[in-house]
């Protein structure tokens, strides 16, 4: 469930950033690059964050 809300603020982040990008004037090659970094980070900070511990053997 954590991992749900993680990725839809991740989300929510990346169309506000694109959003303010396509407001500055930027090539939409650019906005695309941009959101493609930050949902990509965003994916990997989500998994690790909200991964469970493996018990110790």
């Amino acid at each position: 469930m954590s991992f749900v809300l993680y990725l839809a603020g991740v989300v929510l982040l990346a169309c506000g950033l694109a959003y303010g990008a396509h407001l500055a004037g930027l090539g939409p090659q650019w906005i695309t690059v941009g959101v493609v970094v930050v949902l990509g980070l965003g994916i990997i900070t989500a998994v690790s964050r909200t991964r469970s511990k493996d018990p110790p053997a």
